[in-house]
Parts: C-alpha cells; sequence; structure tokens
C-alpha cells in the first residue's frame, strides 16, 4: 500500500497522518510538543509506524508548521511548506469551491482567503492570545470546568452575556465581574465565546473578504460554541471538517505527494528507522554583513543534515520550496 506521511510541528502541538493514494487518512497523531519538537517528533513518527499496515511503502513525505524546516531536516522531507499553502491545499480538497479558512490553534489563528482555489489574502494572529485556543483553556480553568464541556455549556445559554475580549486580562476581569453579578454559567461561557470571536474577527479577519464556503479548522474547531458563535457573527454557515485538528499535516502530505509524482522522483524519507538515532541543535550569528542572523544547525550523529536562518541563504542546506 503506497503512503503519503504530512507532519506539522507546532509550538503547541505537533500533528502526523498518513494517507492512501484517495487523501484519505490511514492513521493520524496528536501531540502535545512541550518545548521538546525533536523527542516529541520521533514519538510521532513511533506511533505512526506502529498504526500504519504492515504493508505500508512510504512514497512521499512533507512537513509544516513552525518547526517544518526542523522535522524536513530529520525525516527526508520530500517538500517543506508554509502552513498558509498546507491548510489552503488540504481545504480545497475537501470543499474545492471554498473562500475562507479560519484556523485557530493553541497558541496562534490565521484566517486564508482563497478564490477559485487560489490564496489571495492571509492573515496571523501570533501575539494576541485572546484570540486563540489558550483564552478559553485559560477561562475553562478558571471556572474549574473541562474544557471538553466548554461547547455544549455554550449552547445551553438563554441570555446575552457580553463579555470584554481585546484581551486576556481585560476578558479575566469582566467575567468575574459578570460573576459576581451572578449571572448564569452558561451564559458567561457563551459570551466568552463570542469575545473570542469578536477578537478574531477584529483582528485576524479585519479588511478581508471572509464569504462562504467557509471551513473552520485547527484545534478549537472542535468547541461547537465556538463554530454557533462564528455562524452568528458571519451570519452563514461555518463547516467543521472530520480531520479540522490536522489539516496543515494533511495538506503536507498532499503537497509531498504532488511533488513526488509530477516530478517522477523516489521520496527522499529517510524511514522510520532514524527515530533510534541521536539528534542535536546548535546556533551561531553570521558576521558575513550587518544583518547578523541567527544561523541555526541539526547534528543527525554527529553529522550536520540541516543548516537555516539566513536571509540571504548564505548558510542554507534545507531550503522551502
Amino acid at each position: 500500500m503506497k503512503g503519503y506521511l504530512g507532519i506539522d510541528l507546532g509550538s503547541v502541538s505537533t500533528n502526523f497522518v498518513l494517507l492512501n493514494g484517495n487523501n484519505s487518512v490511514i492513521a493520524s497523531e496528536y501531540l502535545r510538543t512541550q518545548g521538546k519538537p525533536i523527542e516529541t517528533l520521533k514519538t510521532g513518527l513511533k506511533k505512526i509506524h506502529e498504526s500504519a499496515p504492515d504493508n505500508i511503502e512510504i512514497c512521499a513525505a512533507g512537513t509544516t508548521g513552525s518547526g517544518r524546516q526542523l522535522a524536513g531536516a530529520i525525516i527526508g522531507a520530500d517538500i517543506i511548506k508554509n502552513e498558509i499553502t498546507a491548510h489552503a491545499v488540504a481545504s480545497s480538497s475537501i470543499i474545492p469551491d471554498v473562500q475562507t479558512v479560519l484556523e485557530i490553534g493553541g497558541q496562534d489563528s490565521k484566517i486564508i482567503i482563497l478564490r477559485q482555489g487560489i490564496v489571495v489574502d492571509f492573515a496571523m494572529n501570533t501575539v494576541c492570545a485572546a484570540g486563540t485556543g489558550s483564552f478559553l483553556d485559560q477561562q475553562a480553568s478558571r471556572l474549574n470546568i473541562d474544557i471538553k464541556e466548554f461547547g455544549e455549556l455554550a449552547l445551553q445559554s438563554k441570555h446575552q452575556v457580553r463579555i470584554a475580549g481585546r484581551c486576556t486580562v481585560f476578558a479575566e476581569s469582566d467575567m468575574i465581574h459578570k460573576q459576581q453579578m451572578g449571572h448564569n454559567l452558561c451564559d458567561i461561557i457563551n459570551g466568552l465565546c463570542e469575545a473570542l470571536v469578536r477578537n478574531y474577527l477584529n483582528n485576524v479577519g479585519k479588511g478581508k473578504g471572509i464569504l462562504a464556503p467557509i471551513m473552520f479548522q485547527g484545534g478549537v474547531a472542535a468547541n461547537i460554541g465556538i463554530k454557533k458563535s462564528f455562524e452568528k457573527s458571519l451570519n452563514t454557515e461555518v463547516i467543521v471538517p472530520q480531520h479540522h485538528g490536522i489539516m496543515g499535516a494533511i495538506g503536507a502530505a498532499m503537497l509531498a505527494c504532488e511533488e513526488t509524482i509530477q516530478n517522477n522522483k523516489f521520496t527522499n524519507f529517510k524511514g522510520f528507522e532514524i527515530t533510534n538515532l541521536n539528534y542535536r541543535t546548535n546556533s551561531f550569528e553570521c558576521d558575513g554583513c550587518p544583518n547578523a542572523c541567527e544561523i541555526v544547525e541539526i547534528f543527525e550523529d554527529g553529522k550536520i543534515i540541516g543548516r537555516w536562518g539566513s536571509r540571504c541563504n548564505r548558510w542554507d542546506i534545507v531550503e522551502e520550496s
């Protein structure tokens, strides 16, 4: 069986997916990165290998996410792509005429605008936590409820409660104030969902042509309270795909498949045996010009296999396509 591996290495989570020739998911894994990207990468590869059919043959491998170059160097990726491209490709494979992709993860969020299958605009937010999943995690903890119950409780709301959502500090103080006023827990939770959506649309989505069909993905897409708030604010249906949490990895796998088939080449994937090798990273400052770029190196059993970080690509070994 032919398989296509995709890895989305992010700061909060690392997602792995194995697709067959029809772009159907054979196996997938979601792991917390926990500040240990190399260890998480090796653990995820082992789990994917264990979950995959015995007769699987990896014909292509791709990486995306903030740690895409690191992951690409370690596994021998056939293609290394940014998150925007990976998410757009995966979304278009499910809904060919999708025009807007809303993506909210644990620590960042993004919006992608497509027209006729082509990305024409996008925006990312990596600064304000009030528009990300960590905001909901913090408030759920403060309210002493399981984040998995958040969406269901929000749907039980009967009255509108507006909570300031411009930043997490204001949101927390406003939420406490609403509790002291005696507002129902479900109404407060729904207010928090609407605050996150309001923050997202006023920051990431500001000035963007948000048109249907709209797809919502990322870990936060599992929260049906947020989905409902988006639909209320945008006055249209918002579609959540089955594999909403690993769409970046799916896109990377699809792009890798396309790369190898179109160019009629064999994969560079090193095999699952790499999980038994030792890796370490190093960095230094380039003194070639006033930019003083930080150059990152990665070593495999003492041998350098990747280097990137210079603006002029002077030191690069792994190049993003």
